[in-house]
């Protein structure tokens, strides 16, 4: 191959014992940051396991449980995430999965910061830790004080009437010079789409979506930390859940999202669930993860049709009513289909 054609630089005796490794120039300092989001339900309501830290610029405290990867000390990448996690928290992770790889750089920099660039791994862990299981740090709180927007189980949100739609549309009103890599997608079409406004449909998975798009808008205390100048021009801006530090908000958004997707097509939601349970403790764990209500009779047909669950035999008694039946996962579904989640869509719900 002709070197000069090919682009790339000829070795000369001074450069040939080079590496990636040894050459600053070719390899700029890089660590690995390895991150859980945490998930339970508590008393039908979904949480999350934050650890608490000193206030930053914007006064959050709240952090998910991390720490950095040392390919010395951790054999993999989530032996790794393991370890800290029971380090910080006293938990022993169950089920866990990879969640994204989190490589921007200027989310949470200062500056003209000259320290490594950190690539964030994120994992999504499902639990039923809460308030046992070895826990000695650490807070479980409801991820609806992160996201409000996205809790649609009394219908929709008065934060998206009184504080989202307006500031939103007026953004998107905003003339706005065309970025490298942004979205060809008008900005006031992004916003419809999103937030399910002026008929659009809600999609309870787009969580992740719409924080971002408050972040590009300036609308979260996180974009005003990152020094972003759509946070700077709001005179009003409101405030739009709990802030975390760093860049763990996002992080959140992302598990929120997968959770919301899997439990679809994946038995996940059993993770969350005792090993016996009412019909109707499943289904208020399923709205809390989703979001909006859902339909008693409809999700009663669909999960015992779909042959998730069968029953012990055994009842519930609780006060004020019935005895409810008791039930289990039904674990050879797994071997009977490649797709066994609870296939249940929020039904629509439109502005």
């Amino acid at each position: 191959m002709n070197m000069e054609l090919s682009g790339r630089r000829k070795p000369t005796p001074e450069t040939a014992h080079r590496t990636p490794d040894t050459d600053t120039e070719l390899s700029p300092s890089v660590g690995i940051g390895l991150n859980a989001a945490i998930v339970a339900v508590a008393e039908n309501e979904p949480v999350a396991l934050v650890v608490r830290g000193e206030p930053d610029r914007i006064g959050a405290t709240d952090i998910l449980p991390f720490g950095p990867f040392d390919p010395i000390e951790h054999r993999t990448l989530e032996s790794g995430l393991r370890a800290w996690v029971h380090n910080q928290t006293g938990l022993d992770l169950g089920y866990a999965e990879q969640l994204y790889t989190f490589a921007d750089r200027g989310r949470h920099t200062e500056t003209d910061d000259a320290s490594p660039h950190v690539v964030s791994i994120g994992y999504l862990a499902l639990t039923q830790a809460v308030g046992h299981h070895g826990l000695t740090n650490g807070v479980w709180r409801s991820w609806y004080q992160y996201f409000p927007w996205e809790d649609w189980r009394r219908g929709r949100p008065e934060i998206i009437a009184h504080e989202i739609e307006p500031r939103l549309k007026a953004w998107a009103e905003k003339p706005s010079a065309p970025k490298a890599g942004s979205s060809p997608i008008p900005r006031a079409d992004r916003v419809r789409i999103c937030f399910g406004l002026d008929g659009m449909a809600w999609d309870e998975e787009k969580v992740l979506e719409r924080f971002e798009m408050l972040y590009e808008a300036g609308l979260v205390d996180e974009a005003l930390r990152d020094g972003r100048g759509a946070a700077r021009e709001w005179t009003d801006r409101p405030k739009l859940g709990l802030a975390m530090q760093s860049d763990h908000r996002r992080i959140l958004a992302t598990a929120i999202s997968r959770t919301r997707s899997k439990i679809k097509y994946r038995p996940v939601v059993f993770e969350l669930m005792p090993d016996e349970f009412t019909l109707y403790e499943l289904q208020k764990t399923v709205e809390a993860i989703l979001g909006p209500h859902l339909h008693k009779q409809n999700f009663r047909r669909l999960v015992e049709g779909a042959g998730l669950v069968e029953p012990t035999g055994d009842v519930k008694t609780r006060t004020g009513g019935r005895p409810a039946k008791l039930f289990r996962f039904r674990r050879e579904v797994l071997l009977e289909r490649p797709a066994p989640g609870v296939r249940v869509s929020a039904p629509p719900v439109r502005n």
